[in-house]
């Protein structure tokens, strides 16, 4: 164990691992798959998604491998972050010895199926990992850049921002208290009602990053999910020390809704040629957007990014939302934010799509000391 522990450390900090330290180089995986966190009968594992349909619980599928002399036992990550920081070091050859062994011998259908083989509409689908810190770009999408203005000032404020792009603006999201995931509510804080949506996609890094050029940051992703921003468009009392306020503006409970589950970038391809994201109110669509649309690419994201803090496995870097936001509709005339009892559907083509819940949180006890007041006692209606 003591020699797993080093092994796992050093793959954190030097990068890319040797050959030897993969198991078999070659191997290659029968379908492609996804990697989850599920409710298996009241215990958060991880899982193995196989045609969107199946989900294979990770520690009983390996347990049922290793009866098998052939492959040797290698201890199982309790948690994503564990899989990700180990995957280049043992954990991707036997995912794959995993997913042959049950698509080759055909035990994903019928009576040959095992009872660690669910379908995915029988378990609770969990956020996929807990990330260290959660880096989201503002404002790269050239569609947002402008939408509180009138149709002429947007497409001015989008041909001034073409001719000269800047450097990215990054901003910390909370994580812990904040991720939820598909199916969990997102809580609507007690009086306010400028509750915002941005469907982002979320890169997970699988390598630690710092101080990447653009042209290598590929090398550090592990995959990709569906995130959503959710976003307190209220701000403080004018009364209150002036300024953007990011923690209110994107940092409570629930506001960081991911998954359903991540897919490994060998199974995705370059989300820059590929990549669509939509988001939904109540069936409604109100983002859609492609990656043509984005101000900075996400492997220039994580070039920023990882000049100013070490990304490490498990990290997330979010790439931005497009126009469509509530903000936008407000500031031309139509005020339309989320309210509770609607439901919030996030999708990107190629991984899957993440529906929340908006609920309105209960008036606080009385006596509970200083906190954000009801945005009525500020502003109009």
């Amino acid at each position: 164990m003591r020699v797993l522990a080093v092994l796992t450390a050093l793959a954190v900090v030097v990068g890319p691992a040797p050959a030897a330290a993969q198991g078999n180089p070659a191997i290659s995986s029968a379908e492609p798959f996804k990697l989850g966190t599920f409710d298996f009968g009241g215990e958060p594992r991880i899982g193995i998604v196989l045609r969107d349909t199946l989900v294979v619980d990770l520690a009983a599928a390996n347990r049922a491998l290793e009866r098998d002399p052939a492959y040797p036992p290698i201890p199982m990550p309790a948690a994503m972050v564990d899989l990700i920081g180990r995957y280049e070091y043992g954990m991707k050859t036997r995912l794959y010895e995993i997913v042959n062994h049950l698509a080759r011998a055909n035990r994903l259908t019928g009576a040959a199926r095992p009872n660690w083989v669910h379908d995915v509409k029988a378990v609770d689908i969990l956020a996929p990992l807990m990330p260290g810190k959660m880096l989201n770009a503002a404002v790269n999408f050239y569609t947002h850049v402008g939408e509180t203005g009138t149709a002429e000032e947007q497409k001015k404020a989008e041909a001034e921002r073409r001719a000269k792009r800047g450097v990215p603006y990054l901003f910390i999201k909370p994580t812990r208290g904040a991720v939820v995931g598909d199916g969990d509510d997102v809580i609507i804080p007690y009086g306010r009602d400028r509750v915002d949506w941005e469907v982002e996609l979320g890169i997970v890094i699988g390598r630690a990053a710092r101080d990447v050029p653009a042209d290598k940051a590929a090398e550090h992703i592990f995959g990709y999910m569906v995130t959503v921003d959710v976003s307190d468009r209220g701000g403080r009392p004018p009364d209150s020390r002036p300024g953007s306020d990011w923690l209110v503006g994107k940092g409570h409970d629930t506001f960081a809704p991911m998954g359903p589950w991540i897919v490994p970038k060998e199974f995705y391809g370059d989300p820059m040629k590929r990549l669509r994201q939509t988001l939904t109110v109540d069936g409604k669509v109100m983002q859609e957007a492609g990656a043509s649309d984005m101000i900075h690419s996400i492997y220039e994201l994580i070039e920023y990014g990882s000049s100013i803090i070490t990304l490490y496995p498990g990290d997330v870097v979010n790439n931005g939302t497009s126009g469509g936001t509530g903000m936008g509709q407000a500031y031309r005339g139509a005020e339309r934010f989320l309210k509770p009892g609607e439901k919030m559907t996030a999708t990107i083509e190629g991984i899957g799509s993440i529906t929340m819940n908006a609920v309105g949180e209960p008036a606080p006890p009385a006596g509970t000391g200083s906190r954000l007041p009801p945005i009525s006692t500020y502003r109009k209606p």
